[in-house]
């Protein structure tokens, strides 16, 4: 990459829940690996959840619209599952509004007409993109729980560099695609270099618990 080579090393940790506080995660999981340099990726999974940005599907009342709009969609986005469950469809409806899934779901059918896929998430935003949960896949907790993205994740970042001299990212990364939620200020490095370091989305987030992943360019 640009002539350099860069090692990863995924940390395991333990099961991350909303009692947990990211700050003292990192401390415990990285700090005495982490060598001045270092890019620290962290999954937004679990910002996320240390930030208690979880919707629980009693809070949920999925209308008309949800039910008929999700039999149109695919019923996995890039990254999981998406709105072709109608829950996710009316968090969609929730979050953005209506007429805003409307106009989502009717470019992103004619769009799917000549090939072209994923323009119902660029329309209805990253909020909606970026929900994970409402299945059990890989953790039963996550049957009846949504984990929305993080908020601030800029602002986390720094506080993780003010607060444990670790310089970090947030990712939003699955096989298919790797978004750069927010990085700390004293990292130079573009985010689709960035992008690129995890582009095999090296986390695992499944039984292998390793959200975390130390970056090191090769000496």
């Amino acid at each position: 990459m640009g002539g350099e080579v860069y090692l990863r090393h995924a940390i395991q940790t333990r099961f991350i829940t909303d009692k947990d506080n990211y700050i003292d995660v990192i401390r415990e999981y990285v700090s005495e690996l982490y060598e001045e340099g270092d890019i620290l990726s962290i999954s937004e999974k679990i910002i996320s959840i240390c930030q208690n940005r979880i919707i629980r599907r009693e809070d949920i009342r999925i209308g008309g619209w949800a039910r008929f709009l999700s039999r149109f969609a695919c019923r996995k986005n890039r990254g999981g599952y998406g709105v072709g469950m109608a829950i996710n469809m009316q968090y969609a409806i929730d979050r953005v509004g209506l007429l805003r899934v409307l106009a989502a779901s009717a470019a992103g059918g004619l769009a799917k007409l000549i090939g072209i896929h994923g323009v119902f998430y660029r329309i209805a935003g990253r909020e909606v993109s970026g929900l994970d949960g409402f299945y059990d896949g890989a953790w039963t907790e996550y049957r009846d729980i949504g984990i929305e993205i993080p908020e601030d994740s800029r602002l986390v970042c720094n506080e993780i560099r003010n607060k444990l001299g670790i310089s970090a990212m947030i990712v939003d990364a699955n096989d298919f695609g790797q978004v750069i939620l927010g990085k700390a200020d004293d990292i130079s490095i573009e985010d689709s270099v960035l992008a690129q370091m995890i582009r095999d989305n090296p986390a695992g987030q499944s039984q292998q618990r390793t959200p975390l992943i130390l970056i090191r360019k090769k000496r």
